[in-house]
């Protein structure tokens, strides 16, 4: 793909002035030149506009000022002002790596039917020190819809969406709080392919004061996901995936009770309820026997 395509890059703030400037910078240097950055400002407190100011000189940057509306209105409205063909969101505390863009759209220009093309991700502390994680080991290409309803494996700053798939499924749902990005990406797969990047593309930064630490607020909004897309799209979801999908659901909630709460109760709950959905569930197996032994095993 040549450089006569321009890419929006939406990036979403509010009060990350001590890391917003990464992110730009990350964005502005890229090995793909052709990019508009619009820096949606959601109401921030802090010195965002003094630190985005020498960016503004860039004729490449538009920063927009709202009152606060949530982290989805921003982003929506960062979609309205776009103008590219396609257009990437980059998160105010995660850092792109220089490449990034350019290998993504290579691998749009290999079909029309590629809605989203995403990474693979490195992690990084609030220092910008990097972070060894287990690697994700499930990654996926093509019609990925059953994959995606077990669970969200498509990382939020590492994804480039074709604009038409706005015009085709909207932007993201400002009723939900949280897992805004996964709503979005169940609902472009059930039209678009996916295509995974398998390099680690960007930096994803942990820090304490992170939206996604409220695991409480987070499973309500996968449920309400999940209930509403098996609801209006259950003809792209086959019965044994929507059944693994909830026992994955339940187990995950149940390992945090275990491993962020320190409930063994609240995790033996989660744990059966997992098992009822799917009996052949075997972490739910191994996370049952661990919640009721009074010893890791």
């Amino acid at each position: 793909m040549n450089e006569t395509t321009l890419v929006s890059v939406v990036t979403a703030t509010y009060n990350m002035g001590k890391y917003l400037p990464f992110a730009i910078e990350s964005a502005l240097n890229q090995t793909y030149s052709n990019i508009e950055v619009i820096i949606i400002d959601d109401g921030s407190k802090d010195d965002t506009r003094k630190v985005v100011e020498p960016y503004k000189k860039d004729p490449r940057v538009r920063y927009i000022f709202q009152e606060n509306q949530g982290q989805a209105k921003a982003k929506n409205r960062g979609i309205r002002e776009s103008r590219g063909e396609f257009v990437a969101f980059l998160d105010a505390d995660d850092i792109w790596k220089p490449d990034k863009l350019e290998k993504q759209l290579h691998l749009f220009s290999q079909s029309e039917k590629i809605g989203v093309v995403y990474s693979d991700v490195e992690y990084i502390d609030e220092n910008g020190n990097v972070i060894q994680r287990e690697p994700y080991k499930r990654y996926y290409s093509g019609k990925v819809t059953n994959q995606l309803f077990i669970d969200n494996f498509v990382n939020f700053s590492s994804a480039v969406v074709r604009k038409e798939c706005f015009q085709r499924f909207g932007g993201f749902d400002e009723t939900l709080p949280m897992s805004i990005d996964w709503d979005l990406w169940l609902r472009i797969s059930t039209e678009y392919e996916f295509a995974f990047l398998n390099e680690k593309a960007f930096y994803y930064r942990i820090w304490s004061g992170q939206m996604s630490h409220n695991y409480e607020k987070r499973y309500q909004c996968i449920l309400r996901i999940m209930e509403k897309f098996s609801r209006e799209y259950s003809d792209y979801l086959s019965r044994d995936v929507v059944r693994l999908a909830w026992a994955h659901t339940y187990f995950n909630r149940g390992w945090k009770e275990k491993e962020m709460a320190h409930r063994r109760g609240e995790a033996l709950k989660y744990y059966l309820k997992a098992l009822k959905a799917k009996v052949t569930f075997v972490p739910a197996w191994k996370g049952l026997v661990k919640a009721i032994v009074p010893f890791e095993i």
